[in-house]
């Protein structure tokens, strides 16, 4: 289970590229130094979504998904993308064997489908969400229901705990389940 948690994590982390753009002129001097400021309260910014979902110590088994479909080099590719990267806890949720069986190499294409579903080309920050249902096209090519309510965001059955991890390369919303293709 550990292994498939730190591939989901990778996945999770091809994420969204930052686009933050800074208008430069002369006058511009005093907003120059709120720039770093913003760059400071998200310092996980500046590492890609793989690093990001490393670092963050929870995805252990997305990352070592992500590691056995081999999508690490795509997550760590330019984006951006937005991922939905499940939680240990929420790979461990799941029937057992589920990622013992999903990790062998004859699983490699079910799991990169798997993996690759939780995965929205482009960066789709929380905001962008609010207050509407949309069904975004994942890079696995089928739609995921998005919706944003007063009470969160959701993405099929599955819970957004934490929103907007900014990466290099995209963005990452923590979510509560794993979510699975329509077959």
């Amino acid at each position: 289970m550990i292994k498939l948690g730190s591939m989901i994590a990778a996945a999770a982390f091809f994420g969204a590229a930052g686009c933050a753009s800074t208008a430069q002129s002369p006058a511009a001097q005093p907003p120059a130094p709120a720039a770093p400021a913003a760059a400071a309260s998200t310092p996980a910014a500046t590492a890609d979504i793989v690093d990001t979902a490393v670092a963050a110590g929870q995805f252990k088994t997305l990352v070592a998904a992500v590691q056995a479909a081999g999508l690490v080099e795509t997550l760590k590719g330019a984006g951006p993308f937005t991922v939905f990267a499940p939680t240990d806890a929420a790979f461990a949720a799941l029937p057992a064997g589920t990622v013992e069986t999903l990790l062998k190499p004859e699983n490699k294409g079910q799991l990169a489908a798997i993996l690759t579903y939780h995965v929205l080309p482009g960066k789709v920050p929380a905001s962008a969400v609010a207050g509407k249902t949309l069904e975004p096209a994942t890079v696995q090519g089928k739609t995921v229901k998005v919706v944003g309510s007063g009470g969160g965001v959701m993405v099929n059955d599955a819970k957004v705990v934490s929103a907007d991890i900014m990466t290099s390369n995209g963005v990452i919303h923590v979510i509560d389940k794993v979510i699975l293709p329509p077959m």
